[in-house]
């Protein structure tokens, strides 16, 4: 098994990717944003022979594998600090009829879980248990969830050692994979994470996500007459306007752009009063360049939020989740969620590239 990477191009193109497709190992994603209060500690992803492992900003740490059919999957997520202990959790495809919690087995040894959710069925490691099993996964040759395919454990001692590396929990009694006696005390503390604080927020009035008439300056952009001819075919697309009040003399607009299976796009400009004077929106991500597009994307006055939820496929298993909040200056990355790989992991387990306060 080879692990699948995604990237913002394919989600773009409303990729299609199946289970246990194959593709190139997983990157190192670059320094975080600029546009918050910055951490220095940047989001980073890893790839170790069959398992990914992804620590964020504020050094929150999780580890992956799947099953060699695609149907299954475990997680093991580490919180930084002295004080956290290790979370493991396991999911899988399993036949509608199947009722209770889905079992773990490493190298033959059964753990029970918790049941969380039974479509698709995920299950969870007791606290007390879940030392016991990262052990075991680490030391281990294959393990299986439910009836799903086998989970191969290459790679896992290296990926929990990565983490052990970076939280700085080498040598001591709380380390994933490297034990020693140096007490959980030498573990370092979280760093700091990035404070956002959203600006006022104001009356809606006028403004809102149904019948918004385009300002003319925005329809006379050459981006958004592009935008008007890629959706030219689809009237209810082009309808799916919308717009909000940033302040007295702000707004925000966002044009629809383009329609796949599953996703679609819009592209965010800030304006004067009637839309005049439009500039691109500027939305970061951890891994690409600022942008004004994003995909499945609504704007929450109540939380000064455009929230995003691009798809990798339709089941939306896989791609990123984020959310930028206006400041009164600008809109600042707050949170950001990728799951690269499209292995059936419910977006509630996806890893965290990038956390806020």
């Amino acid at each position: 098994m080879r692990l699948v990477t995604i990237t913002t191009g394919l989600m773009l193109a409303a990729c299609s990717a199946e289970p246990g497709a194959a593709a190139s190992p997983p990157r190192t994603d670059p320094a975080a944003p600029q546009t918050a209060a910055a951490s220095e500690m940047p989001s980073e992803r890893r790839g170790f022979r069959d398992w990914m492992a992804v620590c964020d900003n504020g050094n929150a740490c999780f580890a992956f594998t799947a099953a060699t059919d695609g149907t299954g999957w475990i997680r093991i997520a580490q919180q930084p600090g002295p004080d956290a202990r290790p979370e493991v959790a396991v999911g899988y495809w399993a036949p509608e009829d199947q009722v209770g919690p889905p079992t773990l087995s490493v190298d033959g040894e059964v753990y029970g879980l918790t049941l969380i959710t039974d479509y698709p069925l995920v299950g969870e490691v007791s606290a007390d248990r879940a030392p016991d099993v990262v052990r075991a996964l680490a030391d281990g040759q294959a393990a299986q969830v439910g009836s799903a395919g086998e989970l191969s454990l290459s790679g896992a001692s290296a990926a929990l050692l990565w983490i052990d590396e970076r939280q700085g929990r080498l040598d001591t009694v709380t380390a994933l994979r490297r034990r020693g006696v140096k007490p959980a005390s030498a573990v370092p503390t979280p760093p700091p994470l990035p404070v956002v604080t959203p600006a006022p927020a104001v009356s809606q009035t006028g403004f809102g996500d149904k019948d918004q008439v385009l300002p003319a300056a925005l329809e006379a952009l050459p981006v958004v007459i592009a935008c008007r001819a890629d959706t030219a075919d689809s009237d209810w697309v082009q309808k799916e306007v919308m717009s909000a009040r940033l302040d007295a003399s702000t707004e925000l607009w966002a044009v629809p752009c383009f329609m796949g299976a599953y996703n679609m796009g819009h592209e965010w400009f800030i304006t004067g009063p009637g839309g005049r004077d439009p500039r691109p929106a500027r939305l970061t991500s951890t891994s690409d360049e600022p942008t004004a597009t994003t995909i499945n994307a609504g704007f929450a006055p109540e939380a000064r939020t455009i929230t995003a939820f691009a798809k990798a496929r339709g089941i939306g298993d896989c791609g990123t989740a984020s959310t930028w909040t206006w400041t009164g200056r600008e809109f600042v990355l707050t949170s950001e969620l990728e799951m690269p790989e499209c292995w059936g992991v419910p977006v509630d387990y996806w890893p965290t590239t990038w956390r806020t306060r």
